[in-house]
């Protein structure tokens, strides 16, 4: 896993020529605050070899965030950053490595009938029941989490993973209540408290796509004051004297800046944005899409842009999502080891400061 001693001396490293907030912090580890997602791409061998050579260039250029899921192109992703990881001129105790469980992963591929290979695979195998699942594809059932826990282990070939999100537990709202939803998550936070006392795991979050930056009337809104406080109970039952629930991932970007301007969390002072929410919780902030899914190489809204340093759209537009209050860190997912340098390359210049963001939005 990541140490501190390992990630500040990563930080030396390749600091230098990096703005001074470039490295942030995760406790008492030294993170970048651009980081490498891999989502993208089909699931074959020629994008295996391109997340092989890009994951290797980003660890080895000064992005020491690696971000992936046990779903992710049916397991390739996962397996692939393990083998670049490994073979990386950097040690492992300086990659701050996060990856989640929630969705079913296939093996390599999208069997032909999903719906068998999920009913033979998954639910006559016990490894989940029926019940627990949302659109025959998602459950945040402790034991199905658990089990992805294990898989994602073996399939980065580490002992130790710094980061475990529940994937999108929003999913779950579609078939059953806010409550069910909560309670089920209190039952695996409390399984992934045991993991991280066996240390299998750091700390653990909660990685959404809508959940937190809705509003409170839709349907898909999770409170994070409510998660927090079932993470607490969790930690409570295990034993353990503190939550280690440490981030959430959400997306944010240029186009996409709802974390910031919709007030969705109600804060000791009424409503605020989640943002504000997760930092004066003391909670890690990890943006996902934040190249809006490439639409900012594009190009970034004139008014916007003319305010961000940067070389080209995909540093200026990373360095809006490094800017907004409490974001740890900004992932952006390319298979190409020359955009990810180029990703990398945005820390070299300094990020809005906290008027000169807040003037975006008036």
């Amino acid at each position: 896993m990541a140490t501190a001693d390992a990630t500040f001396r990563y930080k030396e490293r390749f600091g230098e020529g990096k703005a001074r907030t470039y490295f942030r912090r995760v406790g008492d580890r030294a993170v970048s605050s651009v980081g490498l997602g891999t989502y993208l791409g089909d699931p074959t061998d020629a994008v295996d070899d391109a997340y092989y050579e890009t994951v290797r260039a980003a660890v080895e250029s000064g992005c020491n965030v690696v971000d992936t899921a046990v779903n992710y192109r049916h397991q390739r992703s996962e397996r692939v950053v393990g083998r670049a990881l490994e073979d990386a001129d950097v040690d492992r105790e300086s990659v701050f490595l996060s990856t989640k469980g929630g969705f079913v992963a296939f093996e390599e591929d999208r069997p032909e009938n999903p719906g068998q290979y999920v009913q033979r695979e998954y639910v006559d195998a016990g490894l989940v029941d029926a019940d627990d699942l949302a659109h025959g594809s998602h459950s945040i059932a402790p034991g199905f989490v658990d089990a992805q826990l294990d898989w994602s282990l073996a399939n980065l070939g580490v002992d130790t993973i710094d980061l475990y999100y529940v994937h999108n537990p929003e999913t779950q709202l579609d078939v059953r209540s806010a409550e069910a939803v909560y309670d089920q998550l209190e039952a695996t936070f409390e399984r992934l408290e045991e993991r991280v006392a066996a240390g299998d795991i750091r700390h653990y979050g909660v990685a959404t796509w809508d959940a937190f930056r809705v509003p409170r009337d839709h349907d898909h809104f999770l409170d994070l004051s409510e998660l927090i406080s079932r993470a607490r109970s969790a930690a409570k039952a295990v034993g353990n004297t503190a939550t280690h629930l440490r981030a959430i991932q959400l997306p944010f970007n240029v186009y996409m800046a709802d974390a910031f301007t919709v007030d969705s969390q109600e804060g000791p002072e009424g409503a605020q944005s989640v943002l504000w929410y997760a930092h004066e919780a003391g909670l890690n902030v990890f943006t996902s899409a934040s190249l809006a899914q490439g639409e900012v190489l594009d190009g970034v809204p004139e008014d916007v842009d003319e305010k961000l340093a940067g070389d080209t759209p995909a540093q200026r537009g990373l360095n809006f999502a490094r800017s907004a209050p409490g974001v740890t860190c900004s992932l952006a997912g390319t298979t190409s080891p020359e955009h990810v340098r180029e990703n990398v390359a945005a820390g070299d210049h300094e990020p809005l400061g906290a008027d000169a963001f807040d003037a975006v939005f008036e």
